[in-house]
Formats: C-alpha cells, sequence, structure tokens
C-alpha cells in the first residue's frame, strides 16, 4: 500500500469503531475540501451509503457558492442533510458584518452555539427534503451524543491536541488535560454516560494530502478553491467577511499540489485568510474549548 492507502484505511476504520461502538451520531460537513474528503471516505466505509446524517451550521454569511455545492452533492448523492443556525442573533443583527459584535464574539454565536444547540437538539434543525429539494424542520429533536469531524492535526495549533476519539462533557466543553491515551492504534470507545464525542477520521492527514487524495479520487469540490484568471484563490473557506483569497495561480488540483510541493506556502499558515484567527492572537484553543468546531 502506498501513503494515501494507508491514510485511506485507517479513516476507514476509524468511521467504523465509531458507527459500531456510538448511537446517535452525525457528521460535521464544513462543505471545505477536508470534510468533503471525510464525506467520500464516509461513503467508501459504507460502500455508498452515508448510515448517518451531515449537519452544516449555516451562520447565513458563507459564500453562495459553497451552499449551492452543499445542495446539489446532497441531492446528487442522495444525503441526509440538515442544517443549523443561530437564529436569535442573527434576527438581532448581533454579527461582526452588522458592527454589533467582534469577529470571535460573531463566531460563538454562529458557530459555537448554534453547533452546541443543534447537536443537543434544543434548537431547530432543517432537514433536506429530497422529494421537493427543500429544507423543513426536522421533528427529530433526540440529541447527537457523537459527531465526525473533518479534524486535521497539521492544520492549525489546538487541533494537534486532539484525539480520534476525542471526548467532550454535556455541554460540549472540552478539557484538553483528560484526553484518554491512543497508543499503537488503540482506541478508547468506553465513555462514561453523558459524554459527547468527538471523532476526527483525518487527524493524521496533511493538506498536501487531501489534495493528492481529491485527485486520485477525482473528488468534486468548490470552484472557490481555483484561479479563476485574478491571481487569487482561497485556501480555507469561511464565512465571506472573514476570508480572504491568497496570491495564487492554481486553476486546478494539479496547480494546487505543486504549490504546496514547492513550497509556496512554507512560511504562510494555511489559516492565514481567515481573519477570526487574527483576532483570537492566532489560534483557535479557547473556542475550541468551549464547543467550538
Amino acid at each position: 500500500m502506498n501513503h494515501l492507502d494507508k491514510l485511506e484505511n485507517k479513516s476507514i476504520h476509524i468511521l467504523r469503531e465509531a458507527y459500531a461502538n456510538f448511537k446517535n451520531l452525525c457528521m460535521l460537513w464544513s462543505i471545505g475540501k477536508d470534510s468533503t474528503v471525510l464525506l467520500w471516505l464516509a461513503r467508501k466505509a459504507f460502500f455508498g451509503h452515508v448510515p448517518f446524517p451531515l449537519v452544516h451550521i449555516d451562520t447565513h454569511y458563507k459564500i453562495p457558492e459553497m451552499i449551492e455545492y452543499r445542495d446539489r452533492l446532497a441531492l446528487e448523492w442522495g444525503l441526509d442533510m440538515i442544517y443549523g443556525e443561530n437564529r436569535e442573533a442573527l434576527d438581532k443583527k448581533l454579527t461582526y458584518p452588522d458592527g454589533n459584535a467582534t469577529r470571535i464574539e460573531c463566531c460563538k454565536l454562529l458557530k459555537t452555539e448554534a453547533l452546541k444547540n443543534t447537536l443537543n437538539g434544543k434548537w431547530p434543525r432543517y432537514r433536506l427534503n429530497h422529494a421537493k429539494g427543500a429544507y423543513e424542520i426536522d421533528s427529530n429533536t433526540e440529541p447527537y451524543t457523537g459527531v465526525i469531524v473533518g479534524v486535521r492535526a497539521d492544520e492549525e495549533g489546538s487541533r494537534s491536541k486532539e484525539r480520534y476519539f476525542s471526548p467532550r462533557d454535556r455541554n460540549s466543553d472540552w478539557d484538553i488535560g483528560d484526553q484518554p491515551p491512543e497508543f499503537w492504534g488503540q482506541f478508547k470507545t468506553d465513555f462514561a454516560p453523558g459524554t459527547h464525542l468527538r471523532i476526527h477520521p483525518l487527524l493524521d492527514w496533511t493538506e498536501l494530502d487531501i489534495w493528492e487524495y481529491m485527485k486520485r479520487e477525482n473528488i468534486p469540490t468548490v470552484s472557490l478553491y481555483y484561479d479563476h484568471g485574478e491571481g487569487k484563490r482561497y485556501r480555507s473557506l469561511g464565512c465571506w467577511p472573514c476570508t480572504f483569497p491568497v496570491e495564487s495561480d492554481a486553476k486546478d488540483v494539479d496547480g494546487i499540489i505543486n504549490e504546496l510541493k514547492t513550497g509556496k506556502f512554507a512560511n504562510i499558515a494555511e489559516r492565514s485568510g481567515r481573519a477570526q484567527d487574527k483576532e483570537d492572537g492566532g489560534g483557535l484553543e479557547e473556542l475550541r474549548k468551549g464547543g467550538y468546531m
């Protein structure tokens, strides 16, 4: 097996272990490259069928192409697609674009609080009705006790402290000092009642691995990742007021792989275009302790 085969096999093993050991699982789909690779792996792991719902936290400030891509793939692949939102914060305009919150405060409201309350079933969820091609309020309010996430250890400092099976408390709060050891491919899947779990099948993947795998598997992705003649593209996707492109002339996956292999971004963080990281001092650890993705 080559390097990508080994990564794929381990990720598929983690996905199957999660499904075998935990009830009421869901998978986060942020629509970016990592979570889309994760979705592809889930389809492989379960022979074309994803046996748990996909959850997207919609801040309503995502770049429009991202939402179009989400709904198109959900319909084409027959995905059980759900989204959650912080409707109260949006209605009261407690957001950074409205000038009533800092970027970090906006993230806490539109992402962290929306995620936690979508997972625990306290806020309405919206499920895609495939027959109508539209979203409707989901009648199922049962909490998700585990969520599969496309986190990579190399992407950002706090993510490197995660485990494949990472426990949270009932409020999704993360105690970094209370992480189970994971040695020699042995994973802890027995947790106390009430533990909320984050599962990270992509933890050992790198940015280059993701793009090389996307090329090998011919995985469709958002065109925002490619230069369209402006000499710029997005390297990491988020909300449009806080996400900025990098200089690049990569017009396809091969161009992106070449940039990464030649060290174009060797001294530039992958999330350097995500303004909330800078406002938080360059890290997301405090946000993630409180339940952020």
